[in-house]
């Protein structure tokens, strides 16, 4: 009797141990097969192509919005480039244009160029007036005054030691600053620090 106890209990020891086993292999597997449960609900089923595929169509998006962005930046650039070199046909070749300059140093830091500009109309018709200025925007002291007739400049050069706004003005012919020469007076114009405060005329004629 005891002899058939000890198999049953044996039988149940051995039904138990399968079911424990089974459970957890169900309990490994569900996270995978609930997984395949919603990609098939949703119609697809992703693979390792379709993966790449992806990657490849991501890749060639990034590619055509770089595309455009150069595309756009040498438009801009373009465009700026075109805007100088109207500048610079108006103006005229910067030595013709020096031709009919001059350079006013000692220039008070509150003179405007108006004021420049009306100082100078006696002696022809003033285009345009720059006062150079540093990087922080500050005027340097120094000034130039571009007429439309060549020899306004030796009218102007006769306003030499004249005063505005209490201090005498220091007048003389624009030099031209040509490439590898040293520049003359008015240390460090034209070396592009800074800026200008610019006007245009025409103001006035003799």
């Amino acid at each position: 009797m005891a002899a058939v106890e000890d198999e049953v209990n044996e039988l149940l020891d051995e039904d138990y141990d399968e079911k424990d086993e089974e459970e957890e292999e169900a309990a490994e597997d569900a996270p995978a097969e609930e997984k395949d449960a919603a990609q098939k609900e949703e119609g697809h089923t992703p693979t390792g192509d379709e993966d790449l595929e992806a990657m490849k169509a991501s890749l060639q998006g990034m590619e055509e919005e770089e595309a455009k962005l150069r595309e756009m930046q040498a438009e801009v650039e373009k465009e700026m480039g075109g805007k100088a070199k109207g500048a610079a046909e108006s103006s005229g070749p910067k030595e013709e244009v020096d031709t009919r300059s001059v350079y006013v140093g000692n220039v008070d830091y509150a003179v405007t160029p108006e004021q420049l500009q009306s100082h100078f109309a006696s002696c022809g018709t003033v285009n345009r007036v720059t006062i150079l200025t540093d990087r922080f925007n500050n005027p340097k002291g120094f000034a130039y005054v571009e007429f439309l007739e060549p020899d306004a400049v030796q009218h102007a050069v006769l306003l030499n030691e004249s005063e505005l706004n209490g201090r005498k003005l220091k007048v003389s012919p624009k030099r031209t600053n040509l490439p590898g020469m040293k520049a003359g007076r008015g240390r460090g114009r034209g070396r592009g620090r800074g800026g200008a405060c610019t006007s245009r005329g025409p103001s006035s004629t003799r």
